[in-house]
Formats: C-alpha cells, sequence, structure tokens
C-alpha cells in the first residue's frame, strides 16, 4: 500500500498510544485522507482499547448506541465515533452484526501513528481506479459511473440491514461521485435503491444518526446524489417529511426549469462555493415552507418563508442539532427573499438584518437560488451593491444617524 505524511494527530491519538492502545481511522476518514478531501467533523475510529478504558482517557465519553458507535467523545473541536476491538486480530470488519459496514468499499483504514493505509480485504485496486477515475464507463463517457459505480454498490453484505446500506451508501455518493451525466446518476440511483431494497429493514436510525447523515451529507461535494437515493428508496419519506412534501409542489416553468420544489432545492447545492453546514442546509430548508403556504394568482407561496423557518427549526430539533446551528438556519430560512427586495426597500428598514454577521452567508443562499433558475444574477449583484452601500453608510457618522 501507498502511504502519506501523518498529520500532526490530535490528542486522542497520544492518549491511546502512549497508553499502548491503537488507534486507526475507519471507513469514511479513512477513504477522505486516501482521496485528498477534507475531513469531516466526525471521525469513525477504531482502536483496541475498550470501553472502561475509553471512560478513563475522555471525561465527556457517551455511548451513542451500537447502530452507531461503541462510544463517542467530542476532542479537538471534532465528533469521535469509536468502534473497540474484542480483540486486535478481528480488525478489517470479520466481525457480525450492526459494526460491520454494509459495503466492503468501507473496509478501509489508516494507521493514525504511521500514516499507512491498511487494505484488509484487498480492494486498493478499485479504490485507487475510484479516486483517479480511470476506470470504464458503463453509463455513459461522462457519468458517474467513471467510479466504477456498477461495481462498489453490489459488494454488499447480505446481513446488512436496509437502513444502514441506505445511509452509508448515500453518503458514498455525496462524498466521492464524479460529475456525470443526469440520465447516467438517475439510473444508477434507482438500482442501487432496488439492490438495498432486497435487504431486511435492520435496525431504524436514532436522531442521533439522522443527523449524522445529514450533517455529513450537507459537507460533502454531491449532497444532491445522496439525497436523491434517500428519496428513491423510501427513507426521506419515512424519516424526513419535511423533505418529501416538497416533491409534491410544482415551480413555475416561466423562472424554474427543474420542475418541482425538490427538484429546485438540489440543483442549489451545485453552486456553491464552499461546503458550510450552516448555507447548506439553509439551502436545504429555504423553500420547505412552500408545502404549507397558500398560493393566488397574483402572490404564490405566500409566507413561505415564515413558515418554513419554523418548520425547519422543529425538523432540526428533532434530529439534535445545536441550539446555535438551529438559530442561524432559521435565520437564512426566515430571511432569504429579502435580498431580492434590498435595493427596494429603505436601508433603514432593513438594517436589524443586515446587521447580522449571517448577512454575507444569506446572499450566499439568495445567488445559489438564483442561479438555479431563469432569472439570472442581475437581482443578486444589485442586492450586493446595496448592501455594500449599506456597509460604507455605516461606517460614516453622519449618515449612520440618517439611517438609524
Amino acid at each position: 500500500m501507498e502511504t502519506r505524511p501523518a498529520p500532526a494527530e490530535p490528542a486522542v491519538f497520544e492518549t491511546l498510544a502512549n497508553n499502548g492502545y491503537s488507534l486507526k481511522l475507519r471507513a469514511f476518514s479513512a477513504l477522505d485522507f486516501y482521496w485528498g478531501h477534507s475531513p469531516l467533523p466526525f471521525v469513525w475510529a477504531e482502536t483496541s482499547a475498550d470501553i472502561s478504558d475509553l471512560a478513563r482517557f475522555f471525561e465527556n465519553l457517551r455511548f451513542p448506541g451500537t447502530g452507531i458507535a461503541d462510544a463517542a467523545a467530542d476532542q479537538g473541536g471534532k465528533r469521535w465515533y469509536f468502534h473497540c476491538l474484542d480483540d486486535e486480530r478481528d480488525s478489517g470488519f470479520s466481525r457480525n452484526g450492526e459494526k460491520q459496514p454494509a459495503y466492503r468499499l468501507l473496509s478501509f483504514f489508516r494507521d493514525a501513528a504511521t500514516g499507512r493505509f491498511w487494505d484488509p480485504l484487498g480492494l486498493y485496486p478499485l479504490l485507487r481506479e475510484l479516486r483517479d477515475g480511470k476506470a470504464p464507463d458503463s453509463y455513459g463517457q461522462t457519468g458517474a459511473a467513471g467510479m466504477m459505480m456498477d461495481r462498489w454498490w453490489k459488494e454488499i453484505s447480505p446481513s446488512s440491514g436496509r437502513c444502514r446500506a441506505l445511509t452509508e451508501g448515500s453518503l458514498i455518493l455525496a462524498r466521492y461521485a464524479r460529475p456525470g451525466d443526469q440520465p447516467g446518476e438517475a439510473r444508477m440511483i434507482r438500482e442501487i435503491s432496488r439492490t438495498v431494497g432486497n435487504l431486511a429493514e435492520g435496525f431504524p436510525p436514532c436522531a442521533e444518526a439522522q443527523q449524522l447523515l445529514l450533517a455529513s451529507l450537507m459537507l460533502s461535494p454531491r449532497p444532491d446524489l445522496g439525497l436523491e437515493l434517500l428519496k428513491e428508496a423510501g427513507f426521506v419519506e419515512q424519516f424526513w417529511p419535511e423533505l418529501a412534501a416538497l416533491d409534491n409542489v410544482d415551480h413555475s416553468k416561466e423562472y424554474h426549469p427543474e420542475g418541482n420544489v425538490w427538484k429546485h432545492t438540489l440543483e442549489t447545492f451545485r453552486y456553491r462555493k464552499k461546503y458550510d453546514l450552516v448555507l447548506s442546509l439553509g439551502l436545504l430548508l429555504h423553500d420547505v415552507g412552500k408545502p404549507l403556504s397558500e398560493s393566488s394568482r397574483q402572490r404564490r407561496f405566500d409566507g413561505h418563508a415564515e413558515l418554513g423557518a419554523r418548520l425547519a427549526g422543529r425538523f432540526l430539533e428533532r434530529l439534535g442539532f445545536s441550539d446555535k446551528t438551529i438559530r442561524d438556519v432559521c435565520y437564512l430560512v426566515k430571511n432569504h427573499m429579502l435580498p431580492a427586495a434590498l435595493p427596494r426597500l429603505p436601508l433603514s428598514k432593513t438594517a436589524e438584518v443586515l446587521e447580522s454577521g449571517l448577512f454575507p452567508a444569506l446572499l450566499e443562499l439568495y445567488r445559489c437560488d438564483e442561479s438555479s433558475s431563469f432569472k439570472g444574477l442581475d437581482g443578486y449583484y444589485e442586492s450586493s451593491a446595496a448592501y455594500q452601500s449599506y456597509l460604507r453608510s455605516r461606517r460614516n457618522p453622519y449618515k449612520r444617524q440618517h439611517y438609524t
């Protein structure tokens, strides 16, 4: 196996290593290093320490349930999910039950001590082809199957539960799929959904598992693919009905070529410049109030921003997101219509919203929203100019008196 320089490991590694225990990054954490992706704020790790050992080392240790990990702790700005080995020889996913990943693709490790990748199931040739995009493409020359998607998802554990296979499969798509043609991607998602549908239901994901999945999708390059798989397989309707309702609301074809609110929402992710959690959740939920709003000939989706903010808050609270994240996302959802009107409104009436440190993120949401329609970006540029005018006025003490 090839190796890469080991970065400075956090105190978690030092604590375990100094006490004679091993630590390996596993699954998505190892694959992200191999792909060269920015790591998620969640770490999947495997250690020879047992739960009692971890409890001695980490004061904030908790137990999220075997469907997620044996233990979890917040360390170094990240949330660590530990799987404890009963025997060092068991490493490599030879175990049964909920500790075993659904896909062989996730049987990949990175040793925290040496930085060496470890491949117990001999999948390195496939991983290299997927990462470098040199595999033959059975879904079209530019399709997402440049990753050889017709191989990895067929190598699935028959003992895996359906929910686990869906959550892992959706995140694999979101993090590692390459840009492709939409017909090829749609066909691939249907085939994966059909395969997963033959599995036993398994344990339903708890609130923390759903939060972990949604946050990881939002921080990935292609959340649209992962969400489409979850919707196709019925996961969204079962666990996130607020999002499933978006697929039942049509948009005006005059401004929205994608058709309905669900498609429009997924399209906005393509225009992000960075994978920020609050912005991405804001994009996901910015139109969640439309199924609840009233429409007339003069005004479609009246009040959907306010309705959406309340619904978004309840949705994120149910999944256990932090109070700050919920407040910030609700700010974006509630005010996402304001940037379009900003050039026509007196600045004195918008000062409270403009003063928020989140207003740049609100403008970015507006840019992504407009980019996924026929409207173009003229409105975005006008709103940006109005915001810059406000900032200049705020710095001028004479004009500031006029606006306050």
